[in-house]
């Protein structure tokens, strides 16, 4: 038995003691989980310095932070989350007791992404503690560093429930083989395919995160310096190796000179004149994406960088001009610190590009016209769309994460992790009395007992409005009933003051 399908099966086996569900034990998990990250602060930050030549801040910011607000969401709001949730009732139902109640899948796998190797792999295991659920995790080896790191876990969390499975292509495969409940993967539309065709053999459903090409369009009414200040933030971060990242600009033939300085200018200000030796831009993953990356700018006109370095896997932040839809670096998810401006009419020939496109992970439009805004969101699809900003979306807890078609299916964050980590259970309690009132489904079936059987199952109700009506009822009442009481005072002190007698 291979160690993949030994942690499986060790983890399914700790899943059926129940243990995981329990919501104190979750709730316990989850504080270690915390206790982890930030116990291990400094391993953690050396790996991704190591892998990706991120610095410790920036580790952190973009990292873990976000990690330690998610588990501490989830423990503050799962009891919340975990408990039965009412749903309306027809009148068959109304005396019954109809709810969801969510419970835990079993054995969920995560197979984590390289770029961000901690906050796309253990956010998913937030929400999978959270739901009750057991995980396997499997840290991508493109980042090995982190990936090592990542094997102390289980010193803070159940080694049984909660295991860490490390290597690369074949130990991926052979985990695929093995039946899970639910896989939650991040990464490329290529890996994506296999991964779900991994997961049909044991129909087990999936979250693919993908990515893709994620446009940015430049009304050109809007405040360029603060939008290009914006966009070459969002897309130089972690040198350009963000899934959510633009991945190209549409703007109109008379901005894109100011575009490029504007942009140009920013570079500068946030990496200085030589970003090589500044601690905050970090560097390509490896030489096979390196030159991935430096392939795709063949053809075509450079306005800002193009300045590398192979063997430090170094490439400047880079701007290229007057692209096409038909450039090489048109024809894939670039993934680096590289940004192609295409220039466009205006936002009918922009919103035409788009959806001539697959559906990207996440759509950029920056304008001070809400309407123009309003309408790019109606006109097209996206798994989100971020108006005058970049990247920030994905800090908002209350919002699903997640893209669409060729970007990826499911969602995750806050709530929606639990959720999707779930099996929203549907539960109907009845009593064993009103058995008349079944009478309407039971042979002989006659037109009378249909129309009976209409009228009560297509009745929905509200059972919020009929208690705010009972009580508006009750309150009409008793005010009817005061006023009576009153005009009845009134008429036996009238009776008496006159000294008659009321009859």
């Amino acid at each position: 038995m291979s160690r993949e399908e030994l942690a499986v099966q060790r983890a399914r086996k700790a899943f059926q003691t129940g243990k995981s569900k329990p919501l104190e034990y979750r709730v316990h998990q989850l504080k270690n989980l915390h206790r982890f990250i930030t116990e291990r602060h400094k391993d953690i930050a050396e790996a991704v310095k190591k892998d990706l030549y991120k610095s410790e801040h920036g580790t952190e910011l973009f990292e873990t932070l976000g990690l330690e607000g998610e588990i501490n969401l989830a423990v503050e709001r799962l009891a919340e989350w975990a408990a039965p949730r009412p749903v309306e009732k027809n009148l068959l139902t109304i005396l019954d007791e109809v709810y969801i109640q969510p419970e835990p899948l079993g054995v969920v796998l995560i197979i984590g992404a390289w770029n961000y190797p901690w906050a796309v792999t253990l956010q998913p295991l937030v929400g999978a503690i959270a739901a009750g659920n057991a995980a396997v995790i499997k840290p991508s080896e493109v980042s090995p560093h982190s990936a090592k790191v990542m094997e102390l876990l289980p010193l803070y969390l159940d080694k049984d429930l909660y295991p860490v499975v490390n290597g690369g292509v074949s130990e991926t495969q052979e985990l695929l083989m093995q039946r899970f409940d639910h896989i939650f993967y991040t990464g490329s539309g290529t890996v994506g395919r296999l991964v779900m065709e991994a997961a049909a053999r044991h129909l087990t459903p999936v979250t693919l995160e993908l990515g893709g090409k994620s446009p940015c369009y430049i009304d050109r009414n809007c405040d360029l310096a603060v939008a290009c200040r914006r966009i070459t933030w969002g897309k130089f971060v972690n040198c350009g190796q963000t899934c959510i990242a633009p991945d190209y600009i549409l703007c109109e033939p008379s901005v894109q000179s100011r575009v490029v300085e504007e942009i140009r200018n920013s570079i500068k200000e946030f990496y200085t004149d030589d970003p090589k030796t500044f601690e905050d831009y970090g560097r390509i993953v490896n030489k096979r994406h390196f030159k991935r990356v430096m392939s795709l700018m063949e053809g075509s006109l450079i306005a800002v960088g193009g300045d590398s370095d192979e063997f430090q896997c170094y490439i400047a932040p880079t701007v290229l001009k007057d692209v096409t839809g038909e450039s090489k670096v048109m024809q894939e998810e670039i993934f680096g610190p590289v940004l192609p401006i295409i220039t466009v009419s205006g936002v009918d020939e922009a919103i035409q590009f788009i959806n001539e496109r697959e559906k990207p992970l996440v759509l950029y439009v920056f304008s001070p016209d809400n309407k123009l805004i309003r309408r790019v969101i109606a006109e097209t699809s996206s798994g989100a769309l971020l108006a005058n900003d970049c990247l920030v979306h994905f800090t908002i807890s209350a919002l699903p994460f997640g893209g669409v078609g060729n970007s990826g299916m499911g969602r995750y964050h806050g709530q929606h992790s639990f959720d999707q980590l779930s099996h929203m259970r549907g539960c109907l309690i009845k009593k064993l009395n009103m058995e008349g009132v079944n009478t309407m489904r039971y042979p002989p079936h006659t037109a009378k007992k249909l129309g009976w059987a209409r009228f009560f199952l297509l009745k929905q109700v509200n059972v919020g409005r009929l208690r705010r009506m009972a009580m508006l009822a009750m309150f009409a009442a008793l005010t009817a009933f005061v006023v009576q009481v009153k005009e009845l005072s009134q008429e036996v002190l009238a009776v008496r003051q006159t000294g008659g007698s009321r009859q």
